[in-house]
C-alpha cells in the first residue's frame, strides 16, 4: 500500500470506531463512516467492500490491543505485582479508550456475531493459559486461593465498567467528578485484600 492508501485506511477505521461506538453495528451506515472519514462512499468501498469488512478489521485490531495487558502477565514475576499491574493497565485502557471498550461491549451484547470464532480460539487459549499461571500461584501459596477464570472476569467487569457505563457512573458521581480519580485506589485496595495469602 502507498502512504496515501495507508492513511485513508487509518482514517476509515478511526471514523468507523467513532460511528460504531456511537450507533452500534446495526445503527451504523457506510454513509456515516464515509462522512466521518472525509471520504466519498465509493472511495471508502475501494478500501473495504462492506460495513461488515470494516467492522471485522476494526474488531481484529481492537482484540489485539485488548488482549495485550493479559499477555503481559509474567509467570516469573511477583504474582500480586503482576495481577495488580494487570488491573491498573485495564483501568487505564478504560480511561484512554472508552470508544473501543464500548465497541467491544456492544459486540459481546449482540452475541459476538463477527468475533465468535476468534473468541473461541485466541481469547480462550490466552485466558486458559493465564488462568493456569494464576492457579499455580494460588497452589504455591503466593496468592489467596481464587478461581482464576472468575478473577479475570471480575477484573474485566470492574475496570471496563468505567468506560462501558460512563453515563451511569457520571450521573451518580456528578458531571464534574472524575470517575477514575478514586477508582484506582479502590481497585488496588479491593484486589490487594482479595489476593493476600
Amino acid at each position: 500500500m502507498t502512504r496515501i492508501q495507508k492513511l485513508n485506511r487509518r482514517k476509515i477505521l478511526e471514523a468507523a470506531l467513532e460511528v460504531f461506538s456511537a450507533h452500534g453495528f446495526r445503527g451504523a451506515t457506510l454513509d456515516q463512516i464515509a462522512v466521518e472519514a472525509g471520504l466519498s462512499k465509493p472511495n471508502l468501498l475501494y478500501y473495504f467492500p462492506s460495513k461488515e469488512a470494516i467492522h471485522v478489521a476494526l474488531m481484529g485490531g481492537l482484540l489485539e490491543i485488548w488482549l495485550a495487558p493479559l499477555r503481559a502477565l509474567n509467570p516469573q514475576g511477583d504474582p500480586r505485582s503482576e495481577l495488580m499491574g494487570y488491573v491498573r493497565r485495564k483501568l487505564q485502557m478504560s480511561r484512554d479508550m472508552p470508544r473501543e471498550s464500548r465497541l467491544f461491549a456492544n459486540e459481546m451484547l449482540q452475541g459476538a456475531p463477527r468475533l465468535s470464532d476468534t473468541l473461541g480460539d485466541e481469547l480462550k487459549e490466552l485466558v486458559d493459559a493465564k488462568a493456569e499461571v494464576i492457579r499455580d500461584w494460588s497452589a504455591a501459596g503466593k496468592i489467596a486461593p481464587v478461581d482464576p477464570h472468575h478473577l479475570i472476569f471480575s477484573i474485566w467487569a470492574l475496570t471496563q465498567h468505567y468506560a462501558d457505563f460512563d453515563v451511569q457512573v457520571r450521573a451518580v458521581l456528578g458531571p464534574k467528578a472524575d470517575p477514575f480519580e478514586g477508582a484506582g485506589q479502590f481497585l488496588d485496595m479491593l484486589f490487594e485484600r482479595l489476593l493476600a495469602p
